[in-house]
């Protein structure tokens, strides 16, 4: 959004803390350091002054980094210290969630409660040691939290049916999405393109384009009615600083261009970024760059998996398919098992079972209990030592 960009900068550009010489565009910004899109670099403190000043602060991330959530985390605390009226929207949950959103800051739920009532693990596939600091955060502070998304269900369906089959409250009252740019068009296409089994028809990627257009604009109305509902004429519109992928992000498009066809003018984009000895990243790729030193050692060891695709059954959790090598390949699980039992513990949905597994230790026996053609069954699944 370059109207965005030009605005944003010459703030920063007058301000005394923006560095003067080295901020040349050849010049790698120091971690800890922000790049703005035309190559100056700013300081923590200016950019915190500045962001505070806005309606909306999009945090971008990679979803399974570590250190993309500890930014997020320092970002909104130093936001937070300029600004008491914060609010947090998370593309992780969609609207149903919101209850046990508002009943975790309010104090009412512990960890596994709120994961429990959330929908956590059916909703999202990663880890919520990866957001619970935040999640903490906002409830030490007392800052609402707010859900973003909507369920893949309905993003399917609207991406199929159209937008004027759905009736408005069975899509929560959103809008169609604007018209995409044409680089993001390409850009997803191109994405649907490296999937197996696209089809030639051309229909295939028109309802995946579809779908991404209806996550964008459902993402982008939830900020803007949160907006809107917590505004006051005492205080005006309060900031929200939303955690997002970066692929809704990037380039003023997806949730950004979504924002600026519902009159959400005052937002800016933000992204870690690791130079890796490369300098200057692509241009207009966000509106500033937080530049992280070489983060990789320090990340989490990624955790084993089962190895198979999954989905609801009367029973317990049934298995869709199985990987080739698999730990579940090699436990002798097969397509129509159905999970009923993990850790001596019934699992009634997948998100049971996954949680199950994202607990269990490197190099050690997990018995499952299945039900294979109505025979009762137990296996082991052997989960790898860490190497």
């Amino acid at each position: 959004m370059p109207s965005r960009r030009t605005t944003f900068c010459a703030a920063l550009l007058a301000t005394a803390l923006l560095m003067p010489l080295a901020a040349l565009a050849e010049t790698c910004p120091a971690p800890g350091e922000w790049r703005l899109d035309d190559g100056r670099h700013a300081s923590n403190a200016t950019m915190m002054r500045e962001l505070a000043s806005h309606e909306v602060v999009l945090l971008g991330e990679q979803h399974d980094r570590l250190a993309h959530h500890r930014w997020q985390l320092h970002t909104l605390s130093g936001l937070h210290g300029h600004r008491d009226d914060l609010l947090i929207g998370l593309e992780m949950l969609p609207r149903e969630s919101q209850p046990a959103l508002d009943a975790w800051v309010a104090g009412e739920l512990d960890e596994a409660q709120f994961l429990a009532q959330s929908g956590w693990h059916e909703h999202w596939g990663h880890d919520p040691a990866l957001y619970l600091p935040i999640l903490h955060f906002a409830r030490m502070q007392q800052i609402p939290l707010v859900a973003l998304n909507i369920l893949p269900a309905l993003r399917q369906r609207l991406a199929s049916e159209g937008w004027d089959s759905v009736p408005a409250e069975q899509r929560h009252d959103l809008t169609p999405p604007a018209a995409p740019q044409a680089a993001y068009r390409e850009r997803l296409a191109a994405v649907f393109a490296q999937h197996p089994g696209d089809d030639e028809s051309g229909y295939g990627v028109e309802r995946f384009i579809a779908a991404q257009l209806a996550w964008d604009r459902a993402m982008a109305e939830g900020i803007h009615e949160a907006l809107v509902d917590h505004a006051s004429e005492a205080s005006g519109t309060p900031l929200l600083v939303a955690l997002i992928g970066q692929g809704h992000l990037t380039y003023g498009h997806g949730v950004p261009h979504q924002l600026a066809d519902l009159g959400v003018a005052a937002q800016q984009t933000l992204l870690p970024w690791q130079p890796n000895g490369q300098c200057q990243p692509p241009a207009g790729l966000a509106d500033a760059l937080y530049a992280l030193a070489d983060e990789d050692g320090f990340e989490p060891a990624t955790p084993a998996r089962l190895g198979v695709m999954i989905d609801s059954h009367a029973d317990g959790v049934l298995i869709q398919a199985v990987g080739d090598d698999s730990i579940a390949e090699r436990a002798g699980l097969v397509s129509g098992d159905v999970i009923v039992e993990a850790a001596g513990r019934p699992v009634a949905s997948p998100g049971e079972l996954i949680a199950v597994v994202r607990d269990q230790p490197p190099g050690t026996l997990l018995p499952l209990g299945i039900s294979r053609q109505g025979d009762r069954e137990e296996v082991l699944a052997r989960f790898p030592p860490r190497h």
